[in-house]
């Protein structure tokens, strides 16, 4: 995501407009785009304010979020299961299609991941 334009060039923009010039004009003088040069004017009208709007989306909004509870307790009572399981348990039980990755990022965000590594034997004879 992009940073929001400082507050001053906001501010200066909003004046040029006030004092006449057209949206277009306002934007080739100030070397921004049309659309931003609209949205502001459109952002002081509305609001009086020229503060940007939060960006991205507020924590804790997603498709999973409503089951977080659910997940983790089918991993309270089963502590092996997959992801794969995991994504076909919500599709059988909440009528709810994800990716398994999507169940992964998830419980990464409750601080839960297991890294599997594969069985290797200590010393290079027993590989023979």
């Amino acid at each position: 995501m992009g940073k929001p334009h400082p507050f001053e060039l906001r501010q200066r923009v909003v004046d040029h407009v006030a004092e006449g010039h057209t949206h277009r004009s306002t934007a080739a003088h100030f070397r921004v785009s049309a659309k931003f040069v609209n949205d502001i004017v459109k952002l002081h009208k509305e609001t009086g304010s020229l503060d940007p709007k939060p960006q991205g989306r507020e924590p804790g909004h997603g498709k999973l979020e409503p089951y977080k509870d659910w997940l983790l307790a089918q991993i309270d009572q089963q502590g092996d299961v997959t992801l794969d399981q995991l994504a076909r348990r919500l599709k059988e039980e909440h009528d709810v299609d994800v990716h398994r990755w999507s169940v992964c990022r998830l419980l990464h965000k409750v601080n839960l991941s297991h890294k599997k590594r594969p069985f290797m034997p200590k010393n290079s004879s027993a590989r023979m």
